[in-house]
């Protein structure tokens, strides 16, 4: 079990993903790497993807209720997409394990730093929220589905992070449903993809299994807190996304500068 500390750190992490996400409403996963690594003290960052990846999947999971009964998770779209992307997923995570540790924390803040822009754009709310997967509309929707969900799978398992970043977009791009919609669906797959990669990961023994636990009660708690304070903070929605994507950006050039410096020294 990790001493008193260390607990601490991975609760208290976890619990300030928990409270960005209830705040921002997603993104907030892709600063479990940093925090695991750098923060809670995780030595191996692919201990801290495997970890991070399993903290997402629950997460994604616990969510997903809420957006279930307000109507926004189109089910069999996302049964597609995400059989497709567990696919991905596992490609990506057995990839990214033959990858040099430091060499993987140097791409993961090149990630954050391409997401922290994405962030800063506005996203366009319009669809047709009574798109459905039918054998009518299957011919159309089918190839984009499974195109686009291997694609994000592989990326996110890569990566060990959810991914929503871009599963939101490829949802809306591959079946025109509107932003709230796309949006709850995005958590069947982040869900999917992450329990892939974790188990890909807890096959070669790279998960911090207590450490994951500690991660995942702090996301809850803060979670809730963060859901409170995103009610009471709703009209600031857009000022609290861009403050966030301004952190994901000063994160991700302290990893790229972490990650880097290490090859550098190496090579010199």
């Amino acid at each position: 079990m990790p001493g008193l500390l260390t607990s601490g750190l991975a609760t208290g992490s976890g619990g300030v993903v928990g409270v960005i996400l209830g705040l921002v409403g997603g993104g907030g996963s892709i600063l479990a790497v940093p925090l695991l690594t750098y923060v809670v003290g995780v030595s191996s960052p692919h201990v801290a993807i495997g970890t991070s990846a399993l903290a997402v999947s629950v997460s994604a999971a616990g969510n997903l209720v809420s957006q279930w009964r307000a109507g926004n998770v189109k089910w069999r779209c996302a049964a597609v997409f995400s059989a497709a992307g567990i696919l991905g997923a596992l490609a990506g995570s057995a990839a990214a394990k033959a990858v040099d540790g430091q060499s993987l924390l140097a791409l993961f803040g090149v990630v954050m730093l391409v997401v922290g822009g994405l962030m800063l754009r506005k996203r366009r709310g319009e669809g047709d929220p009574e798109v459905r997967l039918t054998k009518i509309s299957a011919p159309v929707l089918l190839p984009w589905l499974l195109g686009i969900g291997f694609a994000v799978g592989l990326f996110s398992g890569f990566f060990g992070i959810g991914g929503g970043f871009l599963i939101v977009p490829g949802l809306m791009l591959a079946t025109s449903m509107p932003l709230p919609m796309a949006i709850g669906t995005s958590l069947v797959a982040v869900s999917a993809f992450g329990a892939a990669t974790a188990a890909s990961y807890a096959v070669s023994g790279l998960i911090d299994w207590p450490v994951a636990g500690l991660f995942i009660l702090g996301g809850v708690l803060g979670g809730l807190v963060g859901a409170g304070l995103g009610r009471r903070l709703s009209q600031h929605k857009r000022a609290l996304t861009l403050t966030f994507a301004g952190l994901v950006i000063l994160v991700g050039l302290y990893v790229v500068a972490r990650g880097v410096l290490p090859l550098l020294g190496a090579t010199t």
